[in-house]
């Protein structure tokens, strides 16, 4: 049997498992491969590792990453320090020494990609990326390889499952967003500083990789449009509820008529018959709208040790096989011939909305609400408007059809202007 030698640097949660799989005795690597990916070195600052994992004698341990780099019996570095320095220092050096690179580091894909793909090229190696979206979803294939024969018109999903788990408590038990929050932390599902994951940045990098995929264009990540969960209230969950739909936070990329693309993230209304409506917990989801194929999803656990770890694997048994260098050298997606395209202005974006108003209770509000709305083209689909509140305000909830959003804001900003408006409009997108 061929053994393929890899150096992995970085031994947080996600390391540790890829160790314990590539050192299983009975793994099912052995069953089912006649050329095995085998742990030859690990390099990270903590001594205690060694003694964790009861490493084998002829596995190396080192602090200093560029010992691994520059061994020439390991074939294939495995990059889990995450964040940008020294990762990103890592895999160039990585590919400057001859390896191949596999990595779960989206932030660094979202932010430097295109350098790191052309670096891979010039000195023929390959970066393999399976687990920086989706966990144990093996996405990262199905969009690179599986649906290679589609034009891939639209790819939207639930990509973060610390905000899917937050939503997911205060839609199922009332609870509102920092008590939710709080619960994900003591569970785990949260970081003490929870910003990257519920302002939607996490999401934003996955959905930055994915675009590039499926699309096979190059493009600024800055343009991207992040918002995030923080300031979602218990209020329009209920009010969302009655209208029948559901409240998720989505990564969405769309194709639009002027060959441009459509790149957002933000908390969505879907319809609660819409399969991600019923995506729930710390689970993500992600559909794909294909030419040939139509639409379908693939759904589990998007995080954890262990689905993260299955997929660094994977991609290690890519590169053990000469898959991944073959992948990586033929298609356009990871060479200096992808098209760089604009990101559509998000005022240039077409959806329904949900639309909820604080306004005194009195006649002829609605007319001069709808009245603002139907000036800027934006036609109302049905309203709700409930009791008094204490404050003596009425919540006055409006979905309308489909509008562009800047013409909706120029509305929205009249509105607000208005005596009978009171506290701040609440804006939700709606996906059908």
């Amino acid at each position: 049997m061929k053994t393929f030698n890899v150096g992995l640097i970085g031994m947080g949660t996600v390391g540790t498992g890829v160790a314990s799989i590539l050192l299983e005795k009975n793994s099912p690597l052995v069953e089912k491969l006649n050329c095995v990916p085998v742990l030859k070195g690990i390099a990270d600052s903590n001594p205690e590792v060694r003694k964790k994992l009861k490493l084998p004698s002829d596995v190396l341990f080192v602090n200093n990453a560029k010992e691994l780099i520059g061994n020439p019996d390991i074939h294939v570095i495995v990059e889990l320090v995450g964040g940008i320095h020294p990762a990103k220092e890592i895999i160039m050096d990585a590919l400057e020494n001859g390896k191949d690179v596999v990595t779960a580091n989206k932030m660094l894909l979202a932010l430097h990609g295109s350098e790191i793909f052309s670096k891979a090229q010039k000195h023929g190696k390959s970066i393999s990326f399976e687990a920086s979206v989706g966990g144990g979803i093996p996405i990262i294939a199905a969009v690179r390889d599986g649906f290679i024969a589609n034009r891939i018109e639209s790819i939207f999903g639930i990509v973060n499952g610390t905000t899917n788990y937050i939503l997911t408590k205060m839609t199922r038990e009332n609870v509102k967003y920092s008590d939710a929050l709080s619960e994900a932390q003591k569970m785990g599902y949260a970081e003490k500083d929870p910003t990257m994951d519920v302002e939607g940045i996490d999401s934003s990098h996955k959905l930055a990789i994915l675009a590039r995929l499926g699309f096979g264009v190059d493009f600024d990540y800055k343009q991207i449009y992040c918002e995030g969960i923080n300031n979602v209230d218990l209020s329009d969950i209920w009010y969302a509820h009655e209208l029948g739909y559901t409240l998720k936070l989505l990564a969405i990329a769309k194709r639009t008529a002027n060959n441009n693309i459509e790149l957002r993230v933000n908390p969505t209304l879907l319809t609660q018959e819409h399969p991600l409506s019923s995506v729930n917990g710390v689970f993500n989801a992600i559909c794909v709208n294909g030419s040939a194929v139509g639409e379908t999803m693939l759904y589990g656990r998007g995080a954890g040790q262990m689905p993260t770890a299955s997929a660094v694997v994977a991609d290690l048994v890519d590169v053990a096989l000469g898959r991944a260098g073959i992948t990586f050298a033929a298609m356009k997606t990871f060479s200096r011939h992808c098209e760089r395209v604009q990101i559509a202005d998000i005022l240039q974006v077409k959806t329904r909305y949900y639309l909820r108003f604080s306004v005194v209770d009195k006649p002829g509000v609605l007319a001069k609400i709808s009245g603002s709305l139907g000036d800027n083209e934006i036609s109302i689909a049905s309203v709700i408007q409930h009791k008094v509140k204490g404050d003596g305000n009425v919540p006055l909830v409006i979905m309308t059809h489909v509008a562009e959003e800047g013409k909706l804001r120029k509305a929205l900003s009249e509105i607000t202007k208005l005596d009978v408006v009171k506290d701040q409009t609440r804006l939700l997108r709606v996906e059908e």
